[in-house]
């Protein structure tokens, strides 16, 4: 059965929708189904329905994306309350203990991003239960991995393999991401699979955190989002349009 292959964290700068529509054509020829862009959140929902738009033309679904990058606790919930409506995806780049505990445990964070320095990073035995409660997912963008120093990019590795099993342990979904952040650094879904097997994944996990796991998440944010969602299993119908 074929994948549906994604890239939730496709983190190339474009300035028109010219750009966009050439990241988009890029990746579909890799042979991804579906790509989120990381935007801004000022970006107006004019904006997304037109890069909604080049994706459809391109053949390639779109899911809308905004990273977060709160400097504490209130800041976080502030902008959670002002987007969630307005985001298919939305992940949380925690800087910190505070943001990284509170992003873990809010059911409207779809995605827990950390720094590329391993003291940095706080995906602990508790940051794991909490983010496996709210099922938020540990994301890792691989690409930026190989762009650091040596030494650093050995350590980063290791505590990689760590999180990873701790994820495992706990039951937190797992998402792997290019992050490309250039065009040249993009990579077809398998490259990024056999590239995970440095972190302690096999290849059938990691083909799983670049497909099922990612589009699962997109699909449930969808429905939710949907007017006539009320809850899980439960929706509202109106007679006549609904039921004939």
């Amino acid at each position: 059965m074929s994948r549906r292959f994604a890239d939730l964290r496709l983190a190339c700068p474009f300035s028109s929708p010219e750009e966009a529509r050439y990241l988009l054509q890029r990746a579909r020829e890799f042979g991804y189904k579906l790509v989120a862009l990381p935007v801004g959140p000022e970006t107006r929902r004019e904006e997304l329905e037109a890069l909604k738009d080049i994706a459809s033309e391109v053949g390639i679904d779109l899911a809308t994306r905004v990273d977060l990058m709160p400097v504490d606790r209130r800041s976080l919930l502030s902008a959670l309350r002002r987007l969630r409506r307005r985001f298919e995806l939305i992940g949380v780049l925690c800087h910190n203990l505070e943001v990284a505990r509170v992003a873990a445990r809010d059911r409207r964070v779809d995605l827990l991003l950390f720094p590329l320095r391993p003291k940095e990073r706080f995906f602990d035995r508790s940051e794991a239960e909490l983010a496996s409660d709210a099922n938020c997912a540990l994301e890792i963008p691989l690409m930026p991995l190989f762009r650091l120093p040596r030494d650093e990019r050995i350590a980063l590795l290791g505590r990689l393999r760590d999180e990873i099993a701790l994820a495992k342990r706990y039951g937190v979904p797992v998402v792997l991401s290019s992050g490309a952040e250039e065009p040249i650094l993009m990579r077809r879904p398998r490259e990024l699979a056999y590239l995970a097997s440095l972190l302690g994944l096999s290849l059938e996990e990691a083909l799983d955190a670049l497909s099922d796991v990612p589009a699962s998440m997109v699909d449930r944010n969808r429905a939710k989002l949907d007017p006539s969602f009320v809850a899980p299993g439960i929706r509202v119908v109106r007679w006549g349009r609904d039921c004939r």
